[in-house]
């Protein structure tokens, strides 16, 4: 008989549905399993168990007094937030060593959302400084590790719910995405991650966000769970009732095309391509309709992305004194965007919008366009910040300060993610290949689909014919 942690999101949520098993005993058996696995893997900051405990136990409780159809969607599922989302009398540390760590005073709207859902919270989950980069690695807890690969990251920002699903210590978990934030994990833990299209999901934080990038969306074992997720994030949207439906015939452009190139040229390497190839058979076998397609792209977009991400962060209430404790990254960033004009951040913006129109008109001559989810295979940790706590050592003994170098090698490492935020458009990666000899072995590489607006559904059927 599988072990709690072994069923599916699905499966998991039908039995305690059906009462074989309480919400108590679930949540007991993720916390074991937190408690066992996270000390090497470092996916929690948090762990609210007590909380837990106690909402399982009224979980529980509701379901003894109310019909089975009438339960909400994720009743009793145990889930855990990134530490950039605020859950009612929790600390958000939002990564970083230079805020004073307060308990929440609210939930955030993604977290209500969940909670209307019906689900169970074990904690806060690792992230970077602020959410900014794409590994899970700052200065107030131990990196975030991949569990196929301890001394390998397990991307980021939503590297610790990624990592938490990937080992077993939660069923699914919802990221958060503004530049790949979900995807990029989800493809370095071999997970499947969906970024839903701009304004689906009513929960998405505009704070600090100018340029609407960031959205919630999926990290999930498979499809399916994802699918499951995704309901509970868009009442009534029914994905999981459809994603068996059978896609129709797909027209598939493939492209390496990357808006980042003309200022950070890449290479992909072999296993990045392993996977597009991969990715492109299990298409093609499928009966899509795979083809070359080029797309242009503005060589303006570097500046304009980076200015609007990181505006943010020179938003950010941080005392002078504390300012200091800020990562070298971060510390950087922030001086630049305080020093930036309001009419350069609109000229910005402005930018965004008409590479939005350029890039969306090109993508619609196909049905999806495909591409590697990463150009690299997962990063070891401290890689991006020349940092020594690859090892035991943690924390690093210093942080070098080469901001412009770790961003450098972020955008070369993920060149395929942002525009996709930009454009509002879904996205999903999938986890299609292996490094090692058989599946599961080795280091996971996956694809990224780019749907039209409002093909969620599509895509999360896509990646279930594919069998994920």
């Amino acid at each position: 008989m599988a072990e709690l942690h072994e069923l599916s999101a699905v499966e998991l949520r039908g039995s305690l549905r059906n009462g074989d098993v309480s919400a108590a005993h679930v949540a007991a058996h993720f916390l074991a399993r937190i408690e066992q696995r996270n000390p090497l893997l470092g996916a929690f900051i948090t762990v609210t168990a007590d909380q837990a405990m106690a909402e399982a136990r009224a979980a529980d409780a509701r379901r003894s007094c109310t019909a089975r159809e009438e339960l909400p969607v994720l009743h009793g599922m145990p889930l855990a937030f990134k530490d950039l989302t605020d859950v009612a009398g929790v600390v958000t540390t939002h990564g970083s060593a230079a805020l004073e760590h307060k308990p929440a005073p609210a939930d955030a709207p993604l977290v209500a959302l969940m909670k209307d859902a019906g689900v169970v919270c074990l904690g806060k989950t690792q992230v970077p400084e602020f959410g900014l980069t794409a590994y899970s690695e700052n200065r107030i807890a131990p990196p975030s590790r991949n569990p196929h690969a301890p001394s390998r990251s397990s991307g980021g920002s939503s590297g610790g719910s990624a990592a938490a699903v990937a080992a077993g210590l939660l069923p699914f978990a919802p990221g958060t995405d503004g530049g790949g934030s979900v995807r990029i994990p989800a493809a370095a833990c071999g997970l499947v991650g969906l970024k839903p299209g701009r304004g689906l999901v009513p929960a998405g934080e505009s704070q600090g966000d100018p340029a609407r990038l960031v959205v919630p969306g999926p990290l999930a074992r498979s499809a399916a769970d994802a699918a499951l997720l995704l309901d509970a994030m868009v009442p009534g949207g029914g994905y999981l009732r459809a994603i068996g439906q059978e896609p129709p015939r797909l027209r598939i452009g493939v492209t390496l095309d990357s808006p980042w190139s003309g200022t950070y040229p890449f290479t992909p390497e072999r296993e990045a391509l392993d996977a597009l190839e991969a990715g492109e058979r299990l298409l093609a076998h499928a009966g899509h309709a795979i083809a070359d397609a080029a797309v242009r792209y503005d060589n303006r977009y570097p500046e304009a992305f980076t200015t609007a991400w990181t505006a943010g962060v020179g938003a950010a209430r941080i005392s002078p004194q504390r300012e200091a404790l800020l990562a070298p990254l971060t510390r950087t960033f922030r001086r630049r965007a305080q020093q930036r004009s309001p009419a350069k951040l609109a000229e910005a913006l402005a930018f965004l919008r008409k590479f939005q129109q350029d890039t969306v008109a090109q993508y619609a001559q196909w049905d999806l366009m495909l591409m590697p989810a990463l150009a690299q295979t997962p990063r070891p940790v401290g890689w991006f910040t020349g940092t020594a706590h690859g090892g035991d050592r943690w924390p690093a003994t210093q942080w070098p300060g080469d901001a412009d170098g770790d961003y450098r090698r972020q955008c070369e490492f993920a060149p395929w993610s942002s525009m996709v935020n930009v454009c509002g458009l879904p996205a999903i990666t999938v986890p299609v290949h292996w490094t090692g000899s058989a599946p599961g072995q080795g280091l996971p590489m996956g694809i990224q689909l780019v749907g039209q607006p409002g093909s969620e559904l599509l895509l999360l059927q896509v990646a279930h014919q594919l069998g994920f």
